[in-house]
């Protein structure tokens, strides 16, 4: 089986890449572990997703936007951070932007939902499903895929988007430099009594992080809880009424009462950047490239931009009638794409550490940082400038909030 393209992994940013192809005349297969029957209806993983306004314009062109439910769509209207029981805040509003709202929040497997109705429908798309990439082997002009069915791909150009740990990435010989945060990370949706306002809120607190992100409903957030391993599975083994309580004091009962209002999922906090992000007939696209601690809520946008620029390279190479796995083409898009997430990817691994650390200097150190932020309007004006542009690599965006992709 020949194929332009092998497209390893089906979550949004991979889906979205074959999309992006759509009319290019490529051939391409999609290779997914993951059954059909959970591709096209995927399970809810709890996680929602911050949008900027680049990545809203390219789902939208993309069709995704079109495919969501009315009460999928969250507004993220302002960002507020807050330290500890500190009374200061820093306040993003989007009167200072200049803007309607700040982003939108959507929901993981909408997303994923929408991006597989759009690849159903592409005829030059063959899905293979329900199976695994064994082996990878750069032959003469091509590269040979191996799936754990023995069934072998041919492909002149071979693209992984199979997350942040991915396998792909280790058997082309791509390293990657890890961060384990040691922390575990709950996501769920809650009801409060108290509305949200289509605030988000980042709260920096000794021994935890908390955020809340808006819903549509004006009385349901998601609310993301980071604690240390063993903590966080205390908190687990509650039952509903008593992490109700628990959730409610951590958040000192400004939201009211609260009612847990969706699953319970909880995810390792690993930041991944690979060393490099293309080999010989090889890219690599959404995590699997950057995978970017959720406090800047950037991974999807950076997935979905990352994707954009390679199938942008890509076109180009087929106007122009040249290879698209030429080392020229897949060069320009490394280069492209680690300009535009390296200097955030580093900064959110400062802010990270800087944030998350409870010895008395870094507590110091923030709550300093923290009042300066707010004092200086130009500091606003640069986060607010980025969290309201069109194209996301040119944005120095730091963004209050969570978003995992």
């Amino acid at each position: 089986m020949s194929f332009d393209i092998v497209i390893i992994g089906a979550g949004p940013v991979g889906l979205c890449f074959a999309r992006s192809l759509a009319g290019s005349g490529l051939r391409m297969a999609l290779v997914e572990r993951q059954p059909e029957p959970a591709l096209a209806e995927p399970a809810d993983d709890g996680r929602e997703i911050a949008i900027t306004r680049h990545s809203q314009r390219l789902m939208q062109e993309l069709g995704l936007w079109a495919r969501l439910h009315e009460d999928e769509i969250g507004t993220l209207r302002d960002a507020m951070v807050l330290d500890g029981d500190h009374r200061g805040r820093l306040i993003f509003s989007h009167d200072e932007a200049g803007t309607s709202q700040l982003g939108w929040l959507l929901p993981n497997h909408a997303i994923r939902r929408a991006a597989y109705a759009e690849v159903m429908e592409l005829p030059e798309v063959e899905r293979i499903t329900g199976t695994r990439v064994k082996t990878l082997r750069t032959v003469g002009d091509g590269v040979e895929v191996e799936l754990d069915t023995s069934e072998i791909l041919h492909a002149r150009l071979v693209v992984a988007a199979d997350s942040r740990f991915s396998d792909t990435r280790r058997a082309m010989g791509i390293a990657a430099d890890m961060h384990d945060f040691g922390k575990t990370m709950l996501v769920l949706r809650m009801r409060h009594g108290v509305s949200h306002g289509q605030v988000a809120w980042e709260w920096f607190g000794h021994g935890q992080t908390l955020a809340l992100l808006p819903l549509h409903d004006p009385h349901t957030s998601s609310v993301v809880l980071t604690l240390r391993p063993q903590a966080m599975q205390a908190l687990l083994a509650l039952g509903d009424a008593a992490l109700e309580a628990d959730i409610a004091r951590r958040f000192q009962h400004r939201l009211g009462g609260m009612q847990v209002a969706g699953p319970r999922c909880a995810y390792p906090l690993v930041g991944v950047y690979a060393r490099r992000f293309v080999a010989e007939r090889f890219a690599l696209i959404g995590d699997a490239a950057v995978g970017m601690h959720p406090v800047t809520a950037h991974g999807l946008n950076f997935g979905l931009l990352g994707q954009s620029t390679l199938a942008r390279e890509l076109l180009e190479a087929v106007a122009a009638g040249q290879p698209i796995s030429s080392p020229a083409c897949l060069r320009r898009y490394e280069r492209k794409h680690r300009l535009a997430t390296r200097p955030l990817y580093l900064a959110t691994q400062m802010l990270a550490g800087l944030y998350t650390d409870d010895r008395p200097p870094a507590r110091i150190l923030r709550k300093l940082a923290l009042g300066a932020g707010a004092r200086l309007k130009p500091f606003r004006k640069v986060v607010l400038a980025g969290l309201a542009a069109e194209r996301t690599d040119t944005s120095p965006l730091f963004r209050p909030g969570h978003a995992t992709g």
